[in-house]
């Protein structure tokens, strides 16, 4: 939905993931061959990846300030599992967590949220608003406090609903 930039670093795994499922047309993108692909991920893996999409969702909407979309598997309880090292760069002696198998989604996840905390931009990841989208953005607004993931699209829609509403 959103024509915003991808969102910065390793969130723009978690982005992409999120992004996989359009709640408003039902297409699911790993549902495709190429959808999975694009992630990296088996046909084996397509239970756990959905889940893990949803718990994202869920802890998206939290960052935005909203409940949950459904009833999820907590999003560290899934992170909990994945295997993470401190990889460290020799030549300036900079250090990340990384993930100590890179082919697990769930532990290039966990790196990617676990290094966004540390940059600060975890947070800035959310879920639109609007309950037939909840897609994923990255919140560049200066205070932080974006609502959709498109002004042009889902916030005229809420915008509409309200002004509509007020008529009422």
């Amino acid at each position: 939905m959103s024509g915003r930039s991808p969102a910065p670093g390793g969130l723009a795994l978690v982005e992409s993931l999120v992004n996989t499922l359009d709640l408003e047309s039902g297409v699911d993108a790993l549902d495709t061959p190429d959808g999975r692909a694009a992630l990296g991920i088996t046909e084996a893996e397509l239970a756990a990846a959905r889940t893990l999409r949803e718990s994202l969702r869920a802890t998206l909407l939290a960052h935005a300030g909203h409940p949950p979309h459904r009833e999820v598997t907590p999003l560290g309880d899934l992170l909990a599992a994945a295997p993470l090292h401190v990889a460290v760069d020799p030549a300036d002696g900079s250090a990340t967590l990384a993930p100590a198998d890179v082919g697990p989604l769930v532990a290039r996840v966990a790196a990617a949220v676990a290094n966004a905390l540390v940059e600060g931009t975890w947070t800035r990841l959310k879920a639109c608003e609007d309950d037939t989208c909840h897609w994923a953005y990255y919140d560049r607004s200066p205070a932080g406090r974006g609502r959709w993931c498109s002004m042009q699209v889902c916030g005229s829609r809420a915008k509409m609903r309200r002004y509509r509403a007020k008529d009422r």
